[in-house]
This record gives structure tokens, sequence and C-alpha cells, in this order.
């Protein structure tokens, strides 16, 4: 599977294989049908939660006379923890692993030697656009989600007010300092890899000769991905707070 994901990181990087009009356009329709439909439903779902969390943490705070940490609290929880890893799963649950299942499929149907036979390389008409499109898709909605849930995080707590910016700012800038943005970012970025490679690698290589159906492959690829994701997230906490 790290095999794979370099071949497809190699493709990705090499401009050759976007010279195909028709590689192009099925990235684009990817990128497409992969981000806009569920952009505005998950980032609904980050505003609810966000708005629900900060009223628990700041009520439950005040209780205990801890009022001045309490947004902090939540720009670290919801923010830097929860939101990367529910944007990961929220785009393999909805395109990634059925995206991979449809590789299957393909691949069981004879579609993958059809182009070979025509000089297509099928990793690149078929796998490289899906894979760049759910590493889009969950950068894009981890980015704009993290960016509401800050803005609401504020208004919960200073209503409409800019009178807590300087304060608002300064402590964002102490839970957000280079070490931990770093590891922010890279923690993203992997989290996009693995949930955009693994289905495509469970569903390209998957053995032909054993009977499956679209849903072994698709569990498949969710226990997987499941499982790096838990890794990553692990080393990205031993990282921000060890």
């Amino acid at each position: 599977m790290i095999f794979f994901g370099a071949v497809l990181m190699v493709l990705a990087l090499s401009p050759s294989s976007y010279r195909d009009p028709r590689t192009r356009a099925a990235l684009a329709r990817h990128a497409w049908t992969d981000t806009a439909p569920i952009l505005l439903g998950f980032s609904m779902l980050c505003a609810l939660l966000t708005v629900v969390l900060t009223r628990i943490v700041v009520v439950t705070a005040q209780s205990y006379g801890l009022s001045q940490y309490a947004l902090e609290m939540v720009i670290r929880v919801l923010v830097l923890e929860l939101i990367p890893l529910t944007a990961a799963l929220f785009v393999a649950l909805r395109c990634t692993i059925p995206n991979g299942a449809a590789l299957a499929e393909m691949r069981r149907s004879g579609r993958f030697q059809a182009l070979r036979r025509a000089g297509v390389d099928p990793l690149v008409r078929e796998v490289l656009p899906r894979m760049l499109a759910g590493a889009f898709s969950t950068i894009t909605l981890a980015a704009l989600s993290c960016f509401v849930a800050a803005v609401l995080a504020y208004l919960a707590v200073y209503q409409l007010t800019p009178a807590g910016l300087p304060a608002y700012t300064r402590m964002f800038g102490h839970v957000f300092n280079p070490s931990v943005s770093m590891i922010f970012a890279i923690k993203t970025a992997f989290f996009a890899l693995a949930v955009s490679t693994i289905p495509m690698a469970s569903g390209a290589h998957e053995d032909t000769a054993t009977p499956s159906s679209r849903e072994s492959a698709a569990l498949q690829g969710l226990v997987r991905m499941f499982a790096v994701l838990l890794l990553l997230e692990s080393v990205s906490l031993v990282g921000n707070y060890y």
C-alpha cells in the first residue's frame, strides 16, 4: 500500500500525467463532485458542533472559576484535533470509499484490461483523478470548517463586539505556535493522503480471483484507513502535548 501510494504521488507530480484532456476532465469532474455537494452540509455540521461545544465548555469552566481557559480548550479540542479528523472521515465515507469500490468493480468488469490494450494507463485515467479529488476535498473541508469554527467560537463568547479580538488573537497565537502549526499542517496533509490513497489501493489491487462485492472492498478500505488515521492522530497528539 505504501508502494502504491508512492506510485500515485509520482504520477501526481509528473506533468505527463495531465497531457491527456480526458484525464484533466476526469480530475475536474471528480474534484467538483467530491467537494461541492458536501461542503455546505459539513460546514453547517461543524458550525453546530462548535456552538454546542463552546457553550458546554464555557458554562462548565465558569462554574469552576476557569473561564479564562475555556476558549483555549475549545480551540485545542475542536479546531486542532476534531475537525481535521472529522473532515477526513466524512470525505472517506461519502467519496473515497465509494470511489474505491467503483474501482474494484471496474477491475472485475475488465475496464482496466481494456484501457491497457488501448495503450492507456488505468492508474492515470481512473485512479489518479479520484485520489487527487479525495485529497483536495479533505483539505478544503478541513480548512473551511476550521475557519468557521474559529469565527463561531469567538462569537459564542464575545458576541458581535470587537473588544475581545486582542485577547482572542493572542490566545489563538499561543495555541498555534510554529511547532503546533507545522504538526497541524502535516497531519491534515497525511489525513488527506490516507483517505484518498487507501480506498484506491483496496479497489485497484483487489484480487479478482476471489469473489468479492463492492461492500467488501469498501469495508476493507474503511478498516485499513481507520487504523492509519488512528495512528496519525496518536502521533500528532504526542507531538503536540509531549
